[in-house]
């Protein structure tokens, strides 16, 4: 009855304003390896895309229409964060990732993705700002990697991620291209532009002299793999330093993949979705020798979107576990590796709202920014609630 009433809650847009009366905190959630809370970190946001931990404990949030917000000593500021790079608010399109720069309490830089305006204004692609983080604004902000895409208001990638050895990475989407005909004629099986690829940049946007298209003429030289459809999630092995993303499907097919340098994933020539509505093929079949199968996929789709590996110690079991977000499957998957298997999944906070994005804090919590379609959304906490 405890967990229905939360469920209806936030269907209502309280999102876990109401606690338990009797136990004065949040019901007690189960899983195969520890128990846990959900416990509200921020509410009253709207369209929580990502979230970034700033050192003494602050949070910043992107919200989707734009806006960057701080969440300060527990409470989130009214005000936005001045010195956002204009974005395009429309369809999927807006401010997207936010990440640190590795070396942030020298350096003070502020990465963040987002769909930027171009031409007219009316149509937008996939960017990357970065600025200082000062006196709670953005300075000095300047775009650092703009890609060569076009197409309808959506699937933009956007996933930001910096590895071990200070290498940013970002995911860009195939746009909405139209999947029909010739199917290895699809932009994003053509690294000549940016459509469904992953790219590796040094932090101020230039490309490292080792990236696998180096000195390869008409292949832009930014790019490490391609062949994808539109990855929203991105992490980083902390042990192993595996690139691992998840990207969307389109009805069915959500693929979580591990990326290696110039192999091809295959949308749409290959997949296991179908087309919205009709139900009619798209792909020429599920594999193909030349094309890289995904580790691991879900059918029906959950939409994934955020990914996290997780590293702490508050939750011992779930060391190495990979932490996929749903949008439509309104859950987060929780996947067990053997190597770079999948071996088990179970499902975490189902029917608690459309997962965007989930991230370890630095103190080794789980935050997920959860979302409400058009309605006040929330970043909530996973709390372990003791030992079983």
């Amino acid at each position: 009855m405890v967990r229905t009433s939360v469920r209806l809650l936030i269907a209502s847009g309280l999102l876990l304003s109401v606690v338990p009366p009797v136990l004065g905190q949040a019901p007690v959630l189960r899983s195969a390896n520890h128990d846990y809370r959900v416990v509200t970190v921020a509410d009253g946001l709207m369209t929580p895309w990502s979230m970034a931990f700033l050192p003494g404990g602050d949070i910043l949030i992107t919200e989707r229409a734009g806006r960057l917000r701080l969440v300060r000593d527990g409470l989130l500021r009214m005000e936005s964060i001045e010195g956002v790079p204009e974005v395009l608010e429309q369809g999927q399109g807006g401010l997207f990732d936010v990440v640190l720069h590795p070396d942030f309490e020298s350096n003070q830089w502020v990465y963040l993705s987002y769909a930027k305006p171009i031409g007219d204004g009316t149509e937008a692609t996939t960017a990357v700002s970065r600025g200082r983080f000062e006196n709670d604004r953005l300075m000095d902000v300047e775009d650092i990697f703009v890609a060569t895409t076009q197409g309808r208001p959506g699937h933009y990638g956007g996933r930001l991620a910096f590895d071990a050895d200070g290498y940013l990475w970002v995911t860009v989407g195939e746009r909405q291209a139209p999947s029909s005909g010739d199917l290895t004629a699809h932009p994003a099986q053509d690294i000549s532009n940016h459509h469904g690829t992953v790219n590796r940049l040094n932090d101020d946007g230039s490309v490292p002299s080792d990236n696998p298209y180096v000195g390869e003429s008409d292949v832009l030289p930014s790019i490490w793999s391609y062949g994808h459809r539109n990855p929203q999630g991105l992490a980083i092995h902390p042990e192993t330093g595996d690139i691992w993303i998840t990207e969307h499907g389109p009805q069915g097919g959500d693929e979580l993949n591990r990326v290696l340098p110039r192999l091809n994933y295959g949308w749409p020539v290959i997949g296991y979705g179908v087309n919205y509505r009709t139900g009619s093929a798209i792909h020429e079949g599920t594999l193909r020798e030349d094309i890289e199968a995904p580790t691991h996929f879900w059918v029906p789709s959950i939409a994934t979107s955020g990914l996290m590996i997780y590293n702490g110690d508050l939750f011992p079991a779930w060391k190495g576990n990979i932490f996929a977000g749903g949008l439509a499957g309104q859950q987060i998957a929780r996947l067990t590796l053997d190597g770079q298997r999948v071996v088990r999944e179970e499902t975490l906070l189902e029917g608690m709202g459309r997962v965007r994005d989930i991230r370890q804090s630095p103190d080794g919590y789980i935050y997920v920014a959860l979302e409400n379609r058009g309605q006040p959304s929330a970043v909530v906490r996973l709390e372990p609630a003791g030992a079983r």
